[in-house]
């Protein structure tokens, strides 16, 4: 559940820029090379503060519009966040780092034990991308129409364990943390922009929204309304 929640409340360093020097790289700290405002970035922040990891991974916020030479020349050459520096190498891909952070940091566990729930689990992470890509393409056409039957899959998902409001029943997992920075935005901007409420008979992704914001440690990596909508616009309607 949600109070096994391990994150404190955080003073953000300010994002560097393409004039920021470079922090050093393989002294020993591990880094988490992040984007304020990236959904996929945003994951692995998730996982982070709930683990009780505040301390133990540092963030390097960089403004992706820009970014520092040195981060594709020296750091990261696919040239994308989040990405991971730890035991001496560079890892990226947020489905594949939250799981590291699973597997090898401490903290309270953020996957099932149950085979049944842990199956679960695998089905609903492989649908992230498909979900995703569905929501952004109805952006252009006929949002509820398009975009729909999307929702319907995770209103359908929270049916399925019924021993808690989370995607697997009452333990907060990886598949919340993997969906919530994206039903965040599209959640925002299909409201604002096109009128359309995506929690409308949807009443489990509705208890699922109020539960996970609940957890502090989504609270606190939550993005501006404001600038989201703004950066959408500009992104997908111009």
């Amino acid at each position: 559940m949600g109070s096994l929640d391990k994150s404190v409340p955080e003073k953000l360093a300010p994002p560097l820029d393409a004039t920021a020097e470079q922090p050093p790289l393989f002294d020993g700290t591990t880094k988490l090379y992040t984007c304020y405002t990236c959904p996929f970035a945003q994951r692995v922040w998730i996982t982070r503060n709930f683990k009780g990891l505040q301390d133990e991974i540092k963030l390097v916020p960089l403004i992706l519009q820009n970014r520092p030479a040195w981060y594709p020349e020296k750091v990261y050459p696919p040239n994308k966040v989040p990405s991971l520096e730890h035991n001496g190498k560079i890892t990226g891909e947020s489905l594949d780092l939250i799981r590291y952070l699973e597997s090898n940091f401490q903290g309270p566990s953020l996957l099932p034990k149950d085979p049944a729930k842990k199956e679960f689990a695998e089905e609903l992470l492989s649908y992230t991308d498909k979900f995703n890509g569905t929501v952004f393409a109805a952006f252009k056409g006929d949002q509820a129409k398009e975009a729909g039957p999307a929702f319907d899959h995770l209103e359908n998902a929270l049916h399925k364990f019924d021993d808690g409001p989370f995607f697997l029943g009452n333990e907060f997992s990886l598949v919340d943390i993997a969906y919530i920075p994206f039903v965040e935005r599209f959640s925002i901007f299909l409201a604002e922009v096109f009128k359309y409420d995506i929690t409308a008979g949807r009443q489990k992704l509705a208890a699922w929204i109020e539960e996970v914001n609940k957890i502090g440690a989504y609270k606190q990596t939550k993005t501006d309304p404001k600038e989201l909508v703004e950066f959408y616009k500009k992104r997908f309607l111009a």
